[in-house]
């Protein structure tokens, strides 16, 4: 069984903060980290080869640095990694990124199975996932927290719902965004490393993957973020201290007097 696993680069959250003078994520020594829940999609397909034999391969878009959580995917078992990486690519929406992952999932051949993160951690949309999905008229399941099975060019999984999960059967090639819950990633081992340091990492730019021009970066993208901002105090703020008895007295004492 052959295996795409979609994987992003993203600013460690402990670290994020904004830019007072442009109201943009500040980027700039922020350390930057495999998207979490694309650890769990990745720990899942290397999984899954091992139970049913095949390939991983890991695809990044982002600038050259991403490189380096591809080495990290094949660290932790992966058998290949390539990175979509252009200037021209700057600026995408999540509509204009899984048009490009599209175009390059196709242009490297055809897969049984392809899994993503469930979302990004620095945009939460959870829309490419879907967006990659459709662009490659496959269908999908998103929210995987387990895999039941795969058999004769099926699989059943289930799909973390509010209330309980679906048990869900589809039909292969498919696409599944997986969450937390479905297993606990591995710790890349030294011959892990060593492998993944040898590892030549595939870099492919728009003419590559032959994208429209037009489809792609930020002319490409039918939405656009004006504006990133810190959102102002909301009033006061009265900090209660105490045991949880004198914490609750104290609000009681406060909610009287706007009675």
């Amino acid at each position: 069984m052959d295996i795409l696993v979609c994987i992003k680069q993203v600013p460690d959250t402990k670290d994020v903060r904004l830019d007072p003078k442009t109201n943009t994520m500040a980027r700039e020594g922020v350390e930057s980290i495999m998207n979490p829940f694309d650890r769990h999609a990745l720990e899942e397909a290397v999984r899954i080869k091992e139970a049913h034999g095949g390939t991983v391969t890991a695809l990044s878009m982002g600038p050259p640095q991403a490189e380096a959580v591809l080495r990290e995917a094949i660290a932790c078992g992966a058998d290949d990694g390539v990175l979509v990486s252009d200037r021209a690519f700057a600026g995408a929406d999540t509509w204009a990124t899984s048009y490009t992952l599209a175009k390059a999932a196709a242009s490297l051949g055809s897969f049984d199975l392809m899994l993503c993160g469930k979302q990004a951690i620095d945009g939460d949309t959870a829309q490419v996932g879907p967006g990659l999905a459709s662009q490659l008229k496959i269908p999908y399941i998103t929210c995987v927290q387990k895999v039941r099975e795969i058999e004769n060019g099926f699989m059943q999984v289930e799909r973390m719902m509010d209330d309980g999960y679906d048990v869900v059967r589809l039909p292969l090639p498919a696409l599944l965004t997986v969450v937390k819950d479905i297993n606990e990633p591995r710790v890349p081992s030294l011959k892990g490393k060593m492998r993944a340091k040898k590892a030549d990492i595939r870099c492919c730019s728009a003419a590559d993957i032959m994208a429209d021009e037009n489809c792609i970066g930020l002319a490409g993208s039918p939405t656009q973020v004006v504006k990133v901002f810190t959102p102002p105090p909301r009033g006061d703020r009265t900090v209660f201290s105490g045991t949880l008895e004198e914490q609750v007295m104290q609000l009681v004492q406060q909610l009287k007097t706007y009675l």
